[in-house]
């Protein structure tokens, strides 16, 4: 009898054992990303129904690989990567520098590599290699004053010249998010975000509102007053800024930008302008999505999607093959399910045990997080079409790694952070 009391003592102590290991499993943090991956494998076979070839398998022994790096990564430390901070900057950025040398072009842009037969896009690595050097300055060097900003400015500044020339405007847009997401986050004043993207905004008004200009500029002059310090210089360097950028944007923007970018910015507006040209992408997937009503045809029975009236439906434009086959209740699961994980990686992020690490988490939240928003807005016309892939659903290899390699640095954190209970 104290035998069998003994035996049953040690099962049920392995038992708990058993389900405390299973409590450490995050399962939004990694639920989220594999089930986005098995559902975009069956949506990228779909497009692929009547093509000479066959990609979606492909996008999931990528994702296999991903998630095998995410998987070491998050049984390392992120203290141990602090010495690799620089040397995987300087090598992403030397990879930038190369790709204007060797690089590929393709669909407008000279932004891959080809190494043994396989295109990498070194913009896509940058990212990250720029997020992890970028929290290591912000938490060692805080933003108190506005010549603090040099710094983080000059870390995220040389990779977005490099990837703008190339040019990608869509990823060069995604580092400019990550900045000011991790300033924010690092404490500095939302008064100076907002005046680090008023000449966004002026720039904007010039070519459409110019007339609101005149309310814009002293408003903008105003916040500087009020949030800067030297009062007297800061109003006159924002009201300057403001000048500069409300006089060049129009030369810019004949001479800047390449005619198919102009396109992809204005389109949006009014894609039937162009109905075959510039305006044909949104205009399909608009129809895409449309025809997918409440609870769309079915996986693989989209006829916009089968019959590829669509170009380049498997990478930038797949949420369209979403709403077509999975309607509005699967696109609405779809944006729940990262409005979930954006909610898991705050918690992450807020719990971290350092500061550095509470940033990468942020600027990795905040990489992913833009990119949905910018992809999901363009194919539904919300947005200009800027060539941003939607996070494990569109077909990228480069992509698909990188956004499993920030996942595995994310949960490196998780691991360590300051909590022991399981979030669903």
């Amino acid at each position: 009898m104290v035998a069998l009391s003994a035996r049953g003592r040690m099962v049920a102590a392995g038992g708990r054992l058993q389900r405390r290991k299973r409590q450490r499993i995050d399962w939004i943090l990694w639920g989220v990303p594999l089930g986005l991956t098995f559902v975009a494998g069956i949506l990228i076979a779909s497009t692929q129904r009547e093509a000479e070839y066959a990609e979606w398998y492909q996008h999931w022994i990528t994702a296999a690989v991903g998630m095998a790096l995410a998987l070491l990564l998050a049984r390392v430390p992120l203290q141990r990567l602090q010495s690799l901070q620089w040397p995987i900057y300087g090598l992403t950025v030397a990879s930038l520098i190369a790709v204007r040398v060797i690089g590929t072009s393709a669909l407008g842009a000279q932004s891959w590599i080809n190494i043994g037969g396989f295109y990498v896009q070194p913009s896509e690595f940058a990212k990250v290699a720029a997020i992890l050097l970028l929290a290591w300055v912000l938490a060692r060097y805080p933003v108190e004053r506005p010549v603090d900003l040099v710094r983080p400015a000059a870390v995220i500044g040389l990779p977005w010249v490099l990837v703008f020339i190339q040019p990608d405007l869509g990823t060069s847009l995604v580092f400019a998010a990550v900045l000011l997401t991790m300033l924010f986050w690092a404490g500095m004043p939302l008064a100076w975000v907002v005046l680090l993207l008023s000449p966004l905004a002026t720039a904007i008004l010039s070519g459409t509102l110019p007339w609101a200009l005149a309310g814009w500029i002293p408003l903008m002059g105003w916040v500087a007053w009020r949030s800067l310090p030297w009062k007297q210089l800061a109003l006159s360097v924002v009201l300057a800024v403001q000048g500069i950028f409300a006089l060049a944007t129009p030369w810019l923007w004949s001479h800047g930008l390449k005619p198919h970018q102009r396109d992809r910015l204005v389109m949006f507006l009014d894609p039937s302008k162009d109905p075959l040209g510039g305006g044909y992408h949104l205009l399909q997937s608009k129809v895409g999505i449309g025809s997918g009503g409440l609870w769309g045809t079915g996986l693989m029975n989209g006829m916009l999607t089968k019959l590829r009236f669509i170009p380049e439906q498997h990478t930038d434009f797949i949420f369209s093959a979403v709403g077509e086959e999975t309607g509005f209740i699967g696109s609405t699961l779809m944006v729940l399910a990262y409005a979930l994980l954006c909610h898991r990686l705050l918690q992450i992020a807020s719990r971290a045990r350092t500061d550095v690490e509470s940033l990468v988490v942020v600027g990795v939240g905040a990489m992913l997080m833009f990119q949905v928003v910018v992809n999901i807005f363009m194919t539904i016309g919300l947005g200009p079409i800027t060539g941003i892939p939607l996070p494990w659903v569109s077909y990228g290899r480069s992509a698909m790694l990188v956004n499993f390699i920030s996942l595995g640095l994310c949960a490196s954190v998780a691991r360590r952070g300051r909590e022991t209970q399981r979030w669903w």
